[in-house]
């Protein structure tokens, strides 16, 4: 590979690096066009940490053997079983803990007993094997994403040239400086979809950041919260209370989230979630979708946790329709992106009522009269109630009891 192609590569690498390109499309041009420059290529891997409360990164696969796989994977933690063996005998992990920035072996030479992955590629006709790691220094270093992973291999018979090796120890830089980039707006978009929802995090994304910006919409409301909480946290173990939010945050986030809706806010048991739609029959059948699930998905957990001799409870949920101002609220320098006006409030006194008619989910008469047939045919009134801090009396209503069995 001459210096030509080598600045050519170098500057489509910092062109992909403005445009935003996905880390595949980064490393499937960058082999395409160092094979076609004369660099020998057959496989190559990267693999960059990232921000995920479930992954702890995500690595980026290319070969031209024919041999099919998949071009991503995310993997979980490296502390635990079989994944934690694996990386503990990787040459990743060599190098990260050795402080060397490569490492290269000549299959062709004899066999690489010290690195059992290196003996599999060697039997599948590979010549030559090199791995680099690029480290983030300082400020560049987020979490755990504080390096770029990378190895390169060959079935060339004369394995990689000495300028071959100098094409890659050039560019590779700029590749881990472009994967880089694509991961950090990957993480951007995790983050604000995990701790803001998905709808909100994305307004935010796209630059509806300012305090007071705002949309009116209207939407489904949905709150709801767990039966007891308070008496269970006074009895249980301490270690016992996180575990129990997560088992029952997961169970109404997942069915909300299944049936289109948006978690806006989560204040300890409670949940606050809207679903919108053109079409306010639509918003209605969806949340009475996501209640369904809900309640199936809260069976089973409740089956599980007793057979385990763990507490457990139920959820009273509140559902009501109304306009309300959805955007962001707080300080110039801390901000919430959720949804306020009276429908909140009343939303919030609906679900507390629950407890006095007990039932397990109320509506309000506006989720009634908005709901489509024929859901609208399995709605009951429940009476007429004042609500606390509500101007109105309003007729209640609930799911007929006999499709809760």
């Amino acid at each position: 590979m001459i210096d030509s192609d080598i600045e050519a590569i170098a500057a489509w690498l910092v062109e992909c690096g403005l445009s935003g390109t996905s880390e595949t499309e980064l490393l499937d041009g960058f082999c395409e066009r160092c094979n076609a420059a004369g660099l020998s290529l057959v496989r190559a891997i990267t693999i960059i940490d990232t921000l995920h409360p479930i992954y702890e990164g995500r690595a980026f696969r290319w070969r031209n053997d024919g041999v099919e796989e998949s071009a991503v994977i995310e993997y979980g933690r490296t502390t635990d079983g079989d994944t934690a063996s694996d990386w503990y005998n990787s040459v990743f992990y060599h190098l990260l803990n050795s402080g060397h920035t490569e490492l290269r072996r000549r299959l062709t030479d004899a066999d690489p007993g010290d690195f059992s992955h290196l003996s599999k590629i060697r039997s599948e006709g590979v010549t030559d094997y090199i791995a680099f790691i690029h480290r983030f220094v300082g400020n560049g270093a987020i979490g755990d994403m504080d390096c770029l992973y990378s190895s390169w291999s060959t079935d060339h018979g004369e394995g990689f040239a000495d300028a071959g090796l100098h094409a890659l120890r050039r560019l590779l830089p700029s590749l881990a400086l472009a994967i880089k980039c694509a991961s950090l707006a990957r993480i951007a978009g995790t983050l604000v979809q995990v701790y803001l929802g998905r709808d909100a995090g994305q307004r935010v994304l796209s630059g509806r950041i300012g305090r007071g910006t705002s949309d009116r919409i209207n939407a489904v409301l949905w709150f709801s919260d767990l039966r007891g909480y308070t008496a269970i946290t006074d009895t249980a173990a301490p270690d016992q209370i996180i575990p129990l939010l997560n088992d029952y945050g997961d169970a109404v986030i997942s069915a909300i989230h299944e049936a289109g809706g948006d978690v806006l806010k989560l204040v300890g048991d409670g949940v606050l979630a809207i679903f919108k739609a053109d079409d306010a029959a639509d918003a209605c059948r969806a949340a009475l979708r996501a209640e369904g699930e809900m309640r199936r998905r809260m069976r089973d957990l409740n089956d599980r946790r007793r057979a385990e001799g763990r507490p457990v409870t139920q959820v009273y949920l509140g559902l009501h329709i109304g306009d309300v101002l959805y955007g962001n609220i707080g300080s110039d320098d801390r901000l919430d992106f959720t949804v306020v006006g009276p429908a909140v409030n009343e939303v919030s006194r609906i679900a507390s009522m629950c407890r006095s008619v007990d039932r397990g989910v109320v509506l309000s008469s506006d989720f009634a009269a908005a709901t489509p047939a024929p859901e609208r045919g399995h709605l009951v009134s429940v009476g007429r109630y004042a609500l606390r801090g509500v101007g109105r009396a309003q007729e209640l209503f609930t799911l007929d009891p006999g499709l809760l069995r």
